[in-house]
């Protein structure tokens, strides 16, 4: 039987967009403080999802829908995304996105914790290979001079990304502007309140080098990515959809490399490889459309 190309369409655009969003995050750093930075994205995208919602009449979720929708937000967008920023103050963002290459080690992780999905041997044998490389990238960066926060961070948030991810593929299916709009108003207190607690100034963009980062972040990120993102979760496994944490960090270290000379350190450029391989044995055998899930209420 064919299938739709349109999942594959959609798993390829959020690899583009997310491949260049770490950059753009570093980017974003350099001109407003983290997590001030990731609360003007959240509250942006937020009004601009709400607007499209409101616009187009479509039903916002309610019941298990909605509480699906907010264990995603807060997984996504109150834990790992202030996480990413934080940590990509000290991280190069090609790095940054290496390690987040662990995402579909981590789905595997929790489904299994989940009783959703079982492991194989040759899954267990990738996720040692791939947590090796990882290793390896931790030590060689710290023997650089790296911070260890920053990097513990990020790896973190890898593990909320899937986390999120499986939560909202429990719940009922629907829409994906509506789902990341309530995820986004559930993650934004989160980010509001760890600005204060780190004592970060609060300016609002004037040059473009300001608003620049945060609108192309909540546009093509919150709202075009995480749109897809959502929509490809009622069409595809989770762990399948976290084949993306292979693709996006080939993308990120060419962009990082190419706009800001970003450089691994000696040795770290080993471990990123043999994530990746890593990653990519524990997914060859995983199986990829999902056979069903319920309507939204």
């Amino acid at each position: 039987m064919n299938r739709s190309p349109l999942p594959s369409v959609a798993f390829a655009t959020c690899a583009v967009i997310w491949g260049s969003t770490f950059l753009a995050i570093r980017v974003g750093n350099d001109a407003l403080p983290a997590l001030w930075a990731c609360t003007l994205r959240l509250a942006f995208a937020a009004l601009v999802l709400a607007v499209i919602q409101v616009t187009t009449r479509q039903p916002w979720p309610k019941g298990e829908a909605l509480k699906a929708a907010c264990l995603y937000g807060f997984f996504e967008f109150g834990l790992g995304l202030p996480l990413l920023y934080w940590g990509e103050k000290v991280v190069p963002s090609g790095l940054a996105a290496v390690l987040y290459a662990i995402c579909p080690i981590s789905a595997m992780i929790v489904a299994k914790a989940m009783g959703i999905e079982q492991w194989t041997a040759t899954k267990f044998g990738a996720a040692v290979v791939a947590f090796l490389g990882v290793a390896i990238i931790f030590w060689r960066e710290l023997l650089s001079g790296a911070s260890p926060a920053g990097i513990a961070a990020i790896i973190i948030a890898a593990f909320a990304a899937p986390i999120a991810g499986l939560m909202l593929q429990r719940g009922p299916r629907q829409g994906a502007i509506g789902v990341n709009a309530v995820a986004a108003l559930v993650g934004l207190p989160f980010s509001v309140v760890g600005s204060l607690m780190l004592g970060e100034s609060h300016p609002l963009p004037a040059a473009v080098s300001q608003w620049f980062p945060v609108a192309y972040l909540a546009i093509m990120s919150s709202v075009v990515a995480f749109g897809l993102f959502a929509w490809l979760m009622n069409h595809w496994r989770a762990t399948t959809v976290s084949f993306l944490g292979v693709i996006v960090p080939v993308i990120a270290v060419v962009v990082g490399a190419v706009f800001r000379n970003e450089r691994f350190a000696p040795g770290a450029l080993l471990g990123a490889a043999v994530v990746i391989v890593g990653v990519v044995a524990a997914l060859r055998s995983g199986t990829t459309h999902l056979e069903s899930v319920p309507e939204a209420a």
